[in-house]
């Protein structure tokens, strides 16, 4: 059965029978929200608007920190060097239902020098385009077992989150053997994924 986390809550990731959990999907969720303003000028401004395009990026660490720009996964990198962490692709606008962006991890074949994965999220150009996550609803982290597809936990970020343009969704970590999920949901005003990966060296 899936449990929904609150902010800076951790739960063991296993599977029900007890049975070790070998392969995870991380999905990662958002919505544009919608421009509630009637009349023409709005509707000519919304349309002239740019889409919101978040970007969700894995950072893999050794020893709790980053220490090589390879241990980076997000759109312009999809597969970790060991071949356990792969991103399943960049989803420009968040539109539809379900998970925006997910990423695979499989734990059991992740170098044991790996103890953290980070999942960040920002928005691409966002002060360029003048974007936040304000401007964003419905943001969530789940994590699901990818041999039967069943939930095994969720994390709503509800937050006010005005004039953040990226966010720290949460982590899975090693401890004493086993991994871990940590609900963060920090938002932060780093301008790009190479500012949000420094916060880990």
């Amino acid at each position: 059965m899936s449990v929904n986390l609150q902010k800076g809550q951790k739960v063991e990731l296993r599977k029900d029978n007890g049975n070790t959990l070998r392969r995870v999907v991380i999905g990662l969720g958002w919505d544009e929200a919608q421009n509630k303003k009637k009349g023409l000028f709005s509707v000519f401004k919304s349309n002239k608007q740019a889409n919101i395009d978040c970007d969700a990026t894995a950072i893999i660490c050794s020893g709790g920190r980053l220490t090589d720009t390879k241990d980076v996964v997000y759109f312009g990198n999809l597969k970790h060097k060991s071949g356990a962490v792969n991103h399943m692709g960049d989803n420009l606008t968040g539109a539809g239902d379900g998970d925006d962006e997910q990423i695979a991890v499989n734990l059991e074949s992740l170098p044991a020098n790996y103890d953290k994965i980070v999942f960040v999220v920002n928005i691409y150009q966002a002060q360029q385009r003048n974007q936040h996550f304000g401007m964003i609803n419905n943001a969530f982290i789940r994590i699901f077992d990818a041999e039967t597809n069943q939930e095994l936990c969720k994390y709503n970020l509800s937050e006010n989150y005005n004039n953040m343009t990226a966010m720290i969704f949460g982590e899975i970590y090693r401890y004493n053997g086993t991994w871990k999920f940590n609900a963060i949901g920090q938002g932060t005003q780093d301008k790009d994924v190479s500012s949000l990966a420094n916060r880990y060296r």
